[in-house]
């Protein structure tokens, strides 16, 4: 997949253009993406995409902007495995942030990025202050695909709405099954692992520590998780018992496994919550409650419900 991280100045290939943030990549973006392929083959299209760094809402208020459910990075390999083959990440800053929904339509989809087909949700809106929506694009003589949003039944078998602020509600709530409805998938996080303060293998548990890029995940606690596959526990948080400056960390154990994974760039998918972070006494007492995590989390890999269990 070819990645612009800038507007190209020269006009490129005709192609059908997906607009949006696509924070997860929950089932209503790969609707989205599915009918991007499809419009792209029918039409003899390059299938692209056009996302936003960082999300508006970060820009614009970064203490009340939501937590993030992927990185950049993430979502680019998304991207590639839903076949985009071209992404545009669009600097989201003051400048981008005054061009008006004419300027867009006009200087950036139609005499840069040649967009021939615009997809986009029903809600979608663009431009200085939002100005712009589905019904501009109607107006500007663009072939438009405007996707209805996407419903998930709920526990009341009611419908809800398939959204970014769903997915997080879910996974604040420690509802991990829920969230993979709505994502299709195992929620995750992936990263680079780098050396940490080795204190996991002091206690006897050591851990691999994944790099995070931003500071406010979208759960936390400690969680019977999967790195690369492999049966794992994990602590997402900021590790109340050591002292120092709280930090966020995204610590794994593996289980049964005993190998260097320092520079890897690995894939942490989280399947069970096992309990929140918490504060202990000293380390004898997280050690103890270390131990009882790992019971847990084979219990879990073991098909066995799991119990929780706390020292």
């Amino acid at each position: 997949m070819q990645i612009f991280r800038h507007i190209p100045s020269s006009l490129q290939l005709p192609c059908a253009l997906a607009i949006g943030n696509f924070d997860g990549m929950h089932l209503g973006h790969q609707a989205l993406l599915k009918k991007l392929i499809e419009t792209a083959k029918l039409h003899s299209l390059t299938p692209a995409v056009m996302t936003f760094e960082p999300h508006p809402r970060e820009f614009f208020a970064p203490e009340g902007a939501p937590p993030r459910l992927c990185s950049m990075r993430e979502k680019l390999e998304l991207f590639a495995d839903a076949g985009v083959e071209c992404t545009y990440v669009c600097r989201f800053n003051r400048a981008f942030a005054r061009v008006n929904a004419d300027e867009f339509m006009q200087n950036i989809l139609r005499n840069s990025l040649n967009a021939q087909a615009i997809l986009v949700g029903e809600d979608f809106k663009f431009g200085a202050m939002r100005s712009g929506s589905i019904v501009d694009f109607m107006r500007a003589g663009f072939n438009l695909v405007s996707l209805p949003q996407v419903n998930l039944a709920n526990q009341y078998q009611d419908l809800e709405r398939v959204s970014s602020t769903r997915v997080r509600a879910a996974l604040a709530a420690g509802h991990l099954e829920e969230a993979a409805k709505l994502l299709n998938r195992a929620y995750s996080i992936s990263g680079k692992v780098i050396h940490g303060e080795k204190r996991g293998r002091q206690l006897g548990f050591p851990t691999a520590n994944i790099h995070m890029r931003h500071e406010r995940p979208a759960l936390t606690g400690v969680y019977a998780v999967k790195l690369d596959g492999l049966p794992s526990v994990a602590n997402l948080g900021v590790r109340p018992t050591i002292a120092g400056v709280p930090k966020l960390s995204l610590e794994v154990h593996v289980l049964d496994f005993d190998d260097d994974l320092y520079g890897r760039h690995v894939h942490v998918e989280f399947l069970h919550k096992i309990r929140d972070e918490m504060k202990f006494e000293g380390l004898d007492a997280l050690k103890a409650q270390i131990s009882a995590d790992v019971v847990i989390a084979r219990d879990f890999f073991n098909s066995v419900r799991p119990t929780k269990v706390r020292i």
